[in-house]
């Protein structure tokens, strides 16, 4: 696990200012790679990385080259088949001088060319220089677990694990791009593959890149395409399960530094340390963090996991202060994260590396598994309802919805009706609806849902999902538009802030396409999700764990704006000085925080959103006030 950057020159060499500053954007990454650095320089092209040494911490530095030096490589993630791969390629004539899983990656660009990334099991974002044919070759993994952030400036391509690092080119000019202000106000997130930068772009998930003959493009590698054809029975399907999910997290164990795991009281981090306690033993390490409130403090239900399974547990309970963290969470978001939940992330991880170099989480069981009751189990509700009812009647209903008082039971339900499922599903996924995005961005409230700028790239990915069920196909949009812009987001920033390399093995290729071949009615009975991971848990996990209450891994935000935060978010957000007043209407932040204080409306979301892009734009110093319009 590291941190990579670096620049190539598209038409012909590098300028040597450009080339000298690689050095800089190493440095802007320095967190994610503590344990040294590393460069290539060629007349084209500079390769860098920040190591974290993980595999190989004696042999495994980067960039590294293959046996004629002909092509480089400067890479971030873990692969976890490299071993399996290496007599294959060895077979072939290729000759190893390390046992680090990166020179397994050359060699097969060596022998397969773009075709390299199938073979891949892992996380991965990795940049290939071939000097033969004075090409670029880039990869991400297959979900986004590892970013990747490219831009080209006056005919240099730059590119980087994290935004801070481009900015440190002399080529970067840094003017922003507001028109993913709407995606950002209603999802929390600048959609991929754009970023709040103009120009800048993020590497798609499951696709690679390539330069060659002063020409870039990207192409898609893999996908899921197979939806709703194992229906085998329930026994079978669990023996499968428990296969391919014990497989995920013995491959995930390699390690020649410390390796743990978080452990919430969820059975999703339940049953990855329950897999890991079958490899480890003794050797077992778990981390937990709980909060003074009792709704956000899971350390009775984790330490319960914790002693069935034998572990060296360590918990922390955490008094969260916003003054502390929101400086440093913001700064390692690297562009304006609305999701709450980054701050007890990045004191877990805090807490984490304290004892730990690795750790394996639970990550990636709800988007695949089914387990957004809140959303997943009202979406299959619409979607039955939208049957029975006459099409002639949809619009009416959605009419008489949308007329009801927000936060009036049903409201949600009844206007969903007037569109689609994709349309619904749409709804569902957004914190600020877009007539409430538009209010608050002084536009007009009353347009159609459709005509929302995000509308298209949210519904897309639902509309392609090849299965008749609502809920496989919320699962999918979930897996290509929620989950590589926000949750992988959070957990890669928050850790690598700290040094702290993160598995999931929840997430592995393997796992995720088995979940959806399996129904979603298999997954989801009724108003219960993971039915089948509940089943499998049941079999695995102490017993004592069902009887305790959920709660969630949240900090209590909308408490913290509405008492002992407000003249802080007035200060800034609502001050003279404000940089978001071009960009949204102040009257009705004012407005939204009153109505918060009073407990009429729960604004904590878009009042917190507010407030992450006022402090982003505040502490980016390097860029001139007049970009922000």
């Amino acid at each position: 696990m590291c941190g990579i950057a670096g620049a190539f020159g598209v038409d012909g060499p590098l300028r040597s200012d450009v080339r000298a500053a690689v050095r800089g954007m190493t440095n802007a990454i320095a967190h994610r790679g503590p344990d040294g650095d590393g460069f290539y320089d060629a007349p084209r092209v500079c390769l860098a990385q920040r190591r974290l040494a993980i595999i190989d911490v004696a042999g495994g530095r980067q960039p590294m080259a293959n046996e004629d030096e002909s092509c480089w490589i400067t890479f971030n993630g873990e692969i976890y088949n490299y071993r399996d791969i290496r007599p294959r390629l060895e077979a072939k004539g290729h000759r190893y001088r390390t046992v680090s899983d990166t020179e397994t990656i050359l060699h097969l660009y060596e022998e397969y060319g773009p075709a390299c990334v199938d073979h891949l099991e892992g996380m991965f974002a990795f940049v290939i220089y071939d000097g033969r044919k004075q090409e670029l070759f880039a990869a991400r993994d297959r979900l986004g677990k590892k970013p990747f952030f490219y831009t080209v400036i006056d005919g240099t391509f730059h590119f980087a694990s994290e935004l801070p690092a481009l900015r440190q080119s002399p080529l970067w000019t840094g003017e922003l791009d507001m028109g993913g202000l709407e995606s950002y106000l209603s999802l929390g997130y600048f959609l991929a593959p754009g970023t709040i930068y103009r120009n800048v772009h993020k590497l798609m998930p499951g696709h690679w890149l390539r330069i060659a003959n002063g020409r870039l493009e990207t192409r898609q590698y893999w996908d899921i395409t197979e939806f709703d054809t194992d229906r085998r029975p329930d026994a079978e399907l669990l023996v499968d399960i428990d296969g391919v999910l014990r497989k995920a997290v013995h491959d995930r164990l390699e390690s020649e530094v410390p390796l743990g795991a978080f452990l919430s009281g969820g059975i999703d981090s339940g049953l990855v340390v329950s897999y890991m306690a079958e490899a480890l033993g003794d050797r077992l390490v778990t981390a937990s963090i709980g909060f003074g409130s009792a709704e956000h403090n899971e350390l009775e239900a984790a330490e319960l996991t914790a002693r069935h399974f034998k572990s060296r547990h360590f918990s922390e309970l955490i008094e969260p202060r916003l003054d502390e963290c929101i400086g440093p969470v913001i700064d390692h978001l690297g562009e304006p994260i609305a999701d709450s939940s980054a701050i007890p992330t990045w004191y877990v991880s805090r807490a984490a590396r304290r004892h730990v170099t690795v750790a394996l989480t639970g990550d990636g069981g709800d988007e695949a598994w089914a387990g957004y009751d809140f959303r997943y189990v009202p979406h299959a509700i619409e979607a039955r309802f939208r049957g029975l009812v006459p099409s002639a009647l949809h619009p009416v209903m959605g009419g008489l919805g949308r007329t009801l008082p927000k936060g009036v039971r049903g409201r949600n339900f009844l206007s969903n009706l007037s569109g689609d499922s994709a349309s619904a599903y749409f709804s569902d996924l957004t914190f600020l609806k877009p007539g409430d995005t538009r209010e608050l961005m002084g536009l007009n409230p009353d347009g159609p849902v459709d005509s929302s700028s995000v509308f298209a790239a949210v519904t897309d990915p639902y509309r392609k999902c090849t299965s008749t069920d609502p809920v496989q196909c919320a699962e999918y949009a979930d897996l290509k538009v929620y989950m590589p812009n926000d949750p992988l987001v959070k957990v890669d920033r928050m850790s690598m802030a700290h040094g702290l390399e993160v598995r999931c093995p929840l997430l592995d290729r393997r796992v995720v396409e088995l979940a959806f071949r399996i129904p979603a009615s298999r997954k989801q009975t009724g108003r219960t999700g993971k039915a089948l991971l509940r089943q499998l848990a049941k079999s695995r996990l102490p017993a004592g764990l069902w009887s305790l209450p959920k709660k969630g891994f949240t900090v209590p935000i909308d408490e913290w704006i509405s008492r002992e935060y407000a003249n802080a978010f007035r200060d800034e957000v609502l001050s003279s000085d404000s940089k978001i007043s071009p960009l949204v209407e102040s009257r009705e932040l004012a407005r939204r925080l009153e109505s918060h204080q009073r407990g009429a409306e729960n604004n904590g979301y878009v009042l917190w959103a507010a407030w992450v892009l006022e402090r982003w734009l505040r502490g980016a110093a390097d860029r001139a006030p007049e970009n922000v319009f």
